[in-house]
């Protein structure tokens, strides 16, 4: 099968699966786990924090960067098409009891200004407290966003001292688009969460990063929330393979995600948005009615998974497992879909 509906779907390597089966383990809720230490070390330097905490998912560890930031009552600000906003289930409410406050984005994009403006000033009884400013990089839609962009909301942050939040799951495809060490964008943060499960290809498991104490907060509350492991060295083996290796090829996925769009923007009756394939995600839209159950069912029968267009709007997403060959494939099933 090609699976083109997420690169949450990634199988771990060969060598991911031989390094959990050697994985030397310890309790990780006594802190022993010697992988798990050598795996949350790794991170914080490859993301330029004082310390790191292995979580279960990328879900889990932005609302644990709520959870700790912030107050109940307090209020979040970040862009209303935020993954934060849009698949974490309503978390912030529930556990960390904080409203969202959001504002328009350009795809993506935060206006300083904007940001600025909600910031709550003073100390009204009446008013919620601002406890925390999130951004995303790479953003869910698949676009990179810029450092000055982001400078220029961490600027306004700490003009007001208000802590920023990165919901970082892709910030690896972020840096290699950028040609930057994610160092480089992360320092616009004073947390951040990065997945390991998706396109770097781990089987679970992502990381919260920050400062020392913050991460010390965190790692209580991780616990209070059921994500206390006890030998999950045999999940951080693979998330080693994923910071030392599978960091350094995501340009393939980002050239074979170019490589998709350009072959479906040549085809009728497909609007291919080129500007938008910065990492390993494809948007289209179809230019005419189709009958989108006969599209999923002839990809299907050939071999290839995708989730259905919504609205006319589809996304493929490329991985490891997407070469080449692969795309060939997709590409003609389209085309014949399309000149039927």
């Amino acid at each position: 099968m090609i699976d083109l509906r997420s690169d949450t779907v990634t199988q771990p390597t060969p060598a991911m699966r031989q390094a959990m089966f050697e994985a030397e383990v310890g309790d990780d809720c006594y802190g022993d786990d010697p992988t798990v230490l050598r795996l949350e070390r790794m991170a914080a330097q490859r993301l330029g924090k004082e310390a790191a905490l292995f979580v279960p998912s990328g879900t889990f560890g932005n609302q644990l960067a709520l959870f700790t930031h912030c107050r109940p009552g307090d209020e979040v600000i970040l862009g209303d098409d935020s993954h934060i906003v849009w698949h974490e289930a309503g978390a912030a409410g529930a556990i960390a009891g904080v409203q969202l406050r959001t504002l328009d984005s350009d795809r993506g994009v935060l206006d300083p200004e904007a940001v600025r403006r909600r910031i709550r000033v003073g100390d009204d009884i009446h008013a919620p407290r601002t406890g925390l400013i999130c951004l995303e990089n790479a953003h869910s839609n698949g676009r990179v966003i810029p450092l000055a962009a982001m400078a220029a909301v961490w600027e306004v942050a700490q003009r007001h001292a208000v802590p920023v939040h990165l919901d970082g799951a892709r910030v690896f495809n972020a840096a290699a688009a950028l040609g930057v060490a994610a160092r480089e964008i992360t320092r616009y943060a004073d947390s951040v969460m990065c997945c390991l499960s998706k396109g770097l290809a781990a089987p679970v498991g992502s990381l919260l990063a920050g400062g020392a104490a913050f991460i010390d907060a965190a790692r209580r509350r991780r616990k209070l929330l059921g994500g206390g492991l006890r030998q999950a060295g045999v999940l951080a083996a693979p998330g080693l393979i994923a910071l030392e290796r599978m960091t350094q090829r995501l340009h393939e996925d980002h050239a074979h995600a170019r490589l998709l769009a350009e072959r479906l923007a040549a085809l009728p009756g497909l609007e291919v948005d080129l500007d938008a394939v910065q990492i390993n995600m494809v948007w289209f839209r179809f230019t005419r009615p189709i009958d989108g159950a006969a599209l999923m069912a002839r990809l299907n029968a050939a071999g290839i998974l995708a989730n259905p267009p919504e609205d006319g709007l589809m996304r493929l997403v490329t991985h490891w497992q997407v070469d080449a060959d692969a795309i060939a494939r997709t590409v003609a099933v389209f085309d014949a879909f399309l000149r039927h």
